[in-house]
């Protein structure tokens, strides 16, 4: 036909040969090569006698696959695996390794197996499914399907790395939330300088340290763990929240949050503690705005130095004040606390009796009631 005749041509290599490239699968079928000899047998005068031979031959094309896929279901540590080849003639053939962490490929065996080969057209669809079941102290396993197909040698390999989430300084613990031991840390155990696959991270938005009535987002990951753990997150006794993140409304305490990472090769479970960078509360107030609590006193207060200095120094005020106001009372003779007042009494020099043998009478008339007065007569002997 037209479209092939555009691919098709004399070989270069001789006259006898034809080339077709690129080749495709409509080009399948059967061609014929037909030679002819014109014989005269030597006599020119007669007209020549064409002399046609002919040779077929079937040509069959070949494809390789188009497509390899791989799919899984887990319950527990049961796997069960699929692996599908599309658009293959003939249809490819499959078989499943498992490469140990050491990089040893062994095959599995053909236990547990079953084959589908569907037709698609002129060409083939092959799929295979096995189950298989994870060791208890497997954290990494490679499993590849590989799609061989012999008539165009070509083999494709299609890889499902199961990874467990991991921790590190990890310690094999019992939680009352749990029926088996799970291994426990901290994030401030973890050193952050691992690159190891399976490593569960925990970020804080605004961080993990807050100021007083701050809200806090919690976020985990596990970057190469495969299949994509399950998170949990718990504080104390309460019911714990699935998701990979966590949101915490106003903090006013101190409190270490748990998040449990869980893939059908393992589980982890981390603390996160979440600290109040500020014990002084009086410099929150309860206003608010759209439900958040906000900042309206923006005076920084006094530290404890400078308060000491101000009470000493009005102390030391206090002292001198006080012991000026003693001095002046004593300088001017008169009592700030002056005794109970007695009734002034006077004496009356004519009332009293003189006698030859008595001495002169001195004057002893008080101060405070007589002053300056003098008696009208002087006392005689």
């Amino acid at each position: 036909d037209a479209a092939l005749m555009k691919r098709a041509r004399r070989s270069s290599r001789d006259n006898t040969s034809l080339e077709i490239y690129p080749t495709q699968l409509s080009d399948e079928g059967e061609y014929k090569c037909r030679i002819v000899v014109w014989d005269n047998t030597g006599n020119s005068t007669e007209p020549s006698v064409p002399i046609s031979k002919e040779a077929r031959m079937m040509l069959k094309v070949n494809v390789p696959p188009e497509k390899v896929e791989i799919t899984h279901l887990t319950s527990g540590r049961n796997l069960s695996l699929r692996c599908k080849s599309e658009g293959a003639k003939p249809p490819a053939d499959i078989l499943w390794t498992k490469t140990s962490p050491d990089g040893v490929e062994t095959e599995i065996p053909d236990l547990s197996k079953t084959r589908e080969i569907e037709p698609a057209g002129e060409l083939y669809d092959t799929a295979e499914q096995i189950f298989y079941q994870l060791q208890e102290n497997e954290m990494i396993a490679k499993i590849s399907c590989v799609v061989r197909h012999h008539n165009t040698n070509t083999t494709i390999y299609k890889n499902i790395t199961f990874v467990s989430p991991a921790i590190q300084n990890a310690l094999k613990v019992t939680i009352q939330r749990f029926a088996e031991p799970v291994l426990y840390s901290s994030i401030e155990n973890q050193d952050g300088q691992d690159n190891k696959a399976g490593l569960v991270k925990i970020s804080a938005d605004p961080g993990f340290k807050v100021p007083y009535n701050t809200s806090v987002t919690l976020k985990a990951s596990a970057p190469g763990v495969f299949p994509e753990p399950r998170y949990l997150w718990w504080v104390g006794d309460q019911t714990g929240i699935a998701g990979r993140e966590l949101h915490i409304d106003n903090l006013e305490e101190d409190k270490s949050y748990y998040v449990l990472a869980e893939n059908p090769l393992g589980r982890v479970v981390l603390e996160v503690p979440v600290h109040i960078t500020t014990s002084d509360y009086s410099q929150w107030n309860d206003s608010s705005r759209d439900g958040d609590a906000m900042v309206t006193d923006t005076t920084e207060g006094l530290d404890t130095g400078a308060i000491i200095g101000i009470v000493i120094g009005a102390l030391i005020a206090v002292f001198f004040i006080g012991f000026a106001v003693w001095y002046w009372t004593i300088r001017d003779g008169t009592h700030v606390f002056s005794p109970k007042k007695e009734k002034p009494h006077t004496i009356d020099e004519e009332t009293i009796p003189f006698r030859s043998t008595d001495k002169p009478l001195l004057r002893t008339i008080s101060t405070q009631t007589l002053e300056g007065r003098r008696s009208r007569r002087e006392p005689s002997i």
